[in-house]
Formats: structure tokens, C-alpha cells, sequence
């Protein structure tokens, strides 16, 4: 569909973010023309003032506004425990569950020979600094694809040799799945970590 030169351009700039289609991108693109002005400046403003303020933790790599993280400046966090995770949204997600007390190390990505993303590409070496300074356990919550296992399994290895417990989250069925729609990798993964009831 050919749109009006600033339109057109709206509409790709909102189909460069991450799962917006076409026709999602139109959408967006017609929402914001039908906003008041005042509100498409707020919104403006917003988007500029959060990329302007957001940085990485110098400790974790998680995004903040200040430096350390709320998460790292904690007293309340278990300091000897530190969950591996790939993306700033995985601490998010690991947050809402209320159920972890440590920090978090983001590597800002995962193991990837096919798209040129090695050890170096992403924050392995900082996690080894990490882990001389009183921390006994690493929860590698990395996902469970094959980037996640391999970045997983590569770190443990590293981490092993430090005398330092390496864990991995369990990965399986979900509450409320079907046997018969899950994948083969998902039943030998579910089946591999069962435990006794």
C-alpha cells in the first residue's frame, strides 16, 4: 500500500521494532496521527528521555537509571547466589515470580557460532570477575533453545574449575500444557529433570 511521503516514513519507523508487521505498523502509525499533539510530544519525549537516562548496572548489566542497579545496591539480596540470564527482560520476568533473593548477571545475548556472537560478544568474562567476590552459587537461566544450552553448558564449564555450584533452571512442561502438544524436546526435558513427589 503506497502511503503519503510522512506517513510512509512513519510507518517504517515503527516496523523496525521488533514484531511489528506491516499492517501493525499502519496501525500504530494512524493511532498516533489520530492523538493529540500534546500527546504524540509526550510520547516523543518519553522514547528520548529513556534512551537518553537508561544505561547497563557496571556491576550486573541489567538497564537502570542509576549506577549500581536497585537490584545490586540491595541489602536484602543473597549476595552468594547470581541467576545467568541473556536479556534485561529476563530479570523482569524472573522478578515477577518473587521467588529469587540473588542478583542477576545479563550477558546480553547467548552463544551463536552462526551469527558470529562468541565468548566475547557478550558479558562472560565480567561474570568471572564476578564470582571471586563471595559467590557460591550460578543459576544459568539461559533459554532453552540451542544457543541457551550451549552458552549454559560453556559457562559451567569455566565456572567448575572455580569451585563454584552451577545450576540450571528445570525446563519442561507448562502448567495447564498438553502431553500431545508438546515437543520431543520439551517431554525429554521434562522427563530429564522430574523429581520425586
Amino acid at each position: 500500500m503506497s502511503y503519503i511521503a510522512p506517513i510512509a516514513r512513519l510507518v517504517e519507523q515503527f516496523r523496525r521494532l521488533p514484531g511489528i508487521g506491516p499492517k501493525s505498523a499502519a496501525r500504530l502509525a494512524y493511532h498516533v496521527l489520530k492523538m493529540d499533539t500534546s500527546q504524540v510530544t509526550a510520547l516523543a519525549q518519553t522514547i528520548v528521555e529513556a534512551k537518553k537516562r537508561v544505561g547497563y548496572c557496571s556491576i550486573c548489566f541489567d538497564l537502570t537509571d542509576t549506577d549500581p542497579c536497585q537490584i545490586c545496591r540491595s541489602e536484602g539480596r543473597d549476595r552468594s547466589v547470581v541467576c545467568v540470564v541473556e536479556d534485561p527482560k529476563d530479570v523482569t520476568a524472573m522478578e515477577r515470580t518473587r521467588e529469587f533473593k540473588g542478583l542477576y548477571h545479563v550477558l546480553h545475548g547467548s552463544l551463536s557460532p552462526l551469527e558470529g556472537i562468541g565468548p566475547d560478544e557478550i558479558k562472560i568474562k565480567e561474570l568471572l570477575d564476578r564470582v571471586g567476590q563471595g559467590v557460591q552459587e550460578v543459576i544459568m537461566a539461559t533459554n532453552p533453545n540451542v544457543e541457551g544450552e550451549a552458552t549454559a553448558m560453556y559457562i559451567a564449564k569455566l565456572l567448575k574449575p572455580l569451585g563454584v555450584k552451577v545450576t540450571r533452571i528445570a525446563h519442561g512442561l507448562p502448567v495447564g500444557g498438553d502431553l500431545e502438544y508438546a515437543d520431543e524436546v520439551t517431554l525429554s526435558k521434562a522427563l530429564e529433570n522430574r523429581r520425586e513427589m
